[in-house]
């Protein structure tokens, strides 16, 4: 499909969208990965980024507020020392971009997992000193995933907070990966997801913690099409699946909408651009999708793009011309 000239497609009409899956790639962060001879994510180079070009893409989608994150790889590669420095770096860069920009951008804190005590102390001083918006988590570090007993303490304690946590995929380790020449960004990224989301299910973890308020991107993964198959049957199963956010990042699409339309209620859909990993084309082609799905009312559509992320960042209200 060519796609030159796409961006141009959709008018540019007054900011109101609110954009849950939007990533940053702060210079530190780059220049530390690269110290290490890592420079891509999922097989996916990092694309060129900067606070400018989210402000100018914004501008242009009709986005009037972003909720920032890092994306995968994360912060981990087998250095604890490693992984708190840069998550200190990351949080308080975005920090500083909230500062600057309020009525614009928000932030989930990275913590430095598998380490549970110092993401214990870095999620009390971003939430607490730094006043980030909520938490982004991987949905599994090293072939763990959340739900495993080593999570538990963070989950309490996320829990006790009511926080907003957005899980992001990650790929699994080289070794496990399928032997085929797919980048893992396609396909391993929505697995591994429905992975994060089946095992905070069968451990229990979601009835444990019921006040997590868990986003979970791309439509689920393969999550709507495979409840049947995770509940067997049991209804219980499939309402704390109903309890779940899910993002619209690269799921505009009627196949995906349609399965996830049939899980989730549409107070718990939320738009994502997944900005800069996914071209402006792609991301235009997007929210055409979901402005010509049947199946969403303009309200159900406003729900989507505005107020559903309100209910969950309510300090966005204040911004609301």
């Amino acid at each position: 499909m060519n796609y030159e000239g796409l961006a141009d497609m959709v008018e540019v009409v007054e900011p109101h969208r609110i954009d849950v899956h939007h990533h940053i790639l702060p210079m530190e962060y780059i220049s530390s990965l690269a110290r290490i001879s890592i420079n891509k994510s999922a097989g996916v180079a990092f694309p060129q980024w900067d606070i400018e070009k989210s402000l100018a893409l914004m501008d242009r989608k009709s986005i009037m507020a972003a909720i920032v994150s890092i994306s995968a790889p994360g912060i981990y590669f087998g250095n604890r020392n490693f992984a708190r420095e840069l998550a200190r770096s990351c949080n308080e860069f975005s920090a500083r971009l909230i500062q600057e920009y309020p009525e614009r951008f928000g932030a989930f804190a990275v913590l430095p997992l598998p380490d549970i005590e110092a993401s214990l102390l870095e999620l009390e001083y971003a939430l607490d000193t730094l006043n980030l918006d909520g938490v982004g988590l991987l949905s599994s570090i090293d072939g763990q995933y959340l739900g495993n007993p080593e999570t538990d303490y963070l989950l309490s304690e996320l829990n006790r907070r009511k926080a907003v946590v957005f899980v992001h995929p990650n790929a699994p380790p080289d070794h496990m990966l399928p032997k085929t020449n797919i980048p893992p960004a396609i396909m391993e990224f929505v697995f591994d997801t429905t992975r994060a989301v089946a095992n905070l299910i069968i451990t229990r973890t979601i009835r444990r913690y019921p006040d997590i308020r868990f986003i979970f991107p791309h439509a689920g993964g393969t999550i709507p099409f495979l409840a049947g198959r995770i509940s067997m049957g049991e209804q219980k199963v499939i309402q704390y699946l109903k309890t779940l956010y899910y993002d619209i990042a690269l799921s505009a699409t009627p196949y995906a909408l349609r399965s996830l339309q049939e899980l989730a209620e549409p107070s718990h859909i939320l738009f994502g651009s997944d900005f800069p990993f996914l071209p402006e084309p792609l991301i235009t082609s997007m929210i055409e999708g979901l402005e010509n799905y049947k199946g969403f009312s303009d309200e159900m559509r406003y729900s989507i793009e505005q107020k559903n992320a309100l209910a969950l960042f309510p300090r966005f209200k204040l911004h609301l011309k």
